[in-house]
């Protein structure tokens, strides 16, 4: 019985895999590769922004939201040397740390000969208390429609699913490369074990990354 499961899933995986070379033979000849930096800026720079006038500060985050590489120049230049900040400004939360912590972290995993990756995935809260999953020294094998997932499982097989309550995070950026994907403030951490990558049509697990 088990070995028949296993030519099942051998001959649905080649199955899979015959379909998207006949639909989209691109993907597996093309890499999209991203290179994003860490997120956020250093303590530095954000003790400048947070002590900007307000209406120069509401100026920054419009703009933010148009060109956020030009907003973070504009950010990181406050902290030139002609910046005045006002002394009355100046204090910070004490419960507000000075730099990114790691909250979790996991290496991606090879699911079969078809789908895999390699590289990590870290979950870092940011000292502004955002969260945010970082990918690094990251390459997955391209697919159609590839999407980043938490879940509340550990998925190792190629159609182990999401589990229950997965959070989606959005397209995946790039199949090489570093990369962010910011972590909705609502999302309960200690409920998800897995980062996942997850191909939307065929339904299946191209990797994931156990958190601990």
């Amino acid at each position: 019985m088990r070995r028949n499961r296993a030519i099942i899933g051998i001959v649905v995986i080649i199955l899979i895999v015959a379909g998207l070379l006949i639909t989209q033979p691109w993907l597996y000849f093309v890499t999209n590769e991203v290179d994003e930096a860490f997120p956020g800026l250093t303590t530095e720079q954000r003790d400048a922004v947070r002590n900007m006038p307000e209406e120069e500060k509401d100026a920054l985050v419009a703009m933010a939201k148009e060109n956020e590489d030009m907003a973070k120049e504009v950010a990181i230049a406050q902290t030139g040397a002609d910046v005045v900040v006002p002394q009355a400004q100046q204090a910070m939360p004490t419960d507000m740390p000075a730099e990114p912590l790691v909250h979790s972290s996991g290496s991606f995993i090879d699911i079969d000969p078809v789908h895999g990756a390699v590289g990590t995935a870290t979950i870092y809260e940011l000292p502004d208390g955002d969260r945010v999953l970082r990918f690094e020294d990251f390459r997955s094998k391209n697919g159609p429609d590839l999407h980043v997932y938490l879940s509340t499982e550990n998925p190792t097989s190629t159609f182990a699913g999401l589990g229950n309550n997965e959070i989606h995070l959005g397209a995946l950026k790039g199949n090489v490369g570093n990369q962010n994907y910011e972590i909705p403030t609502e999302v309960d951490l200690s409920q998800y074990r897995s980062v996942v990558i997850y191909c939307r049509p065929f339904r299946v697990i191209f990797s994931s990354a156990a958190l601990s």
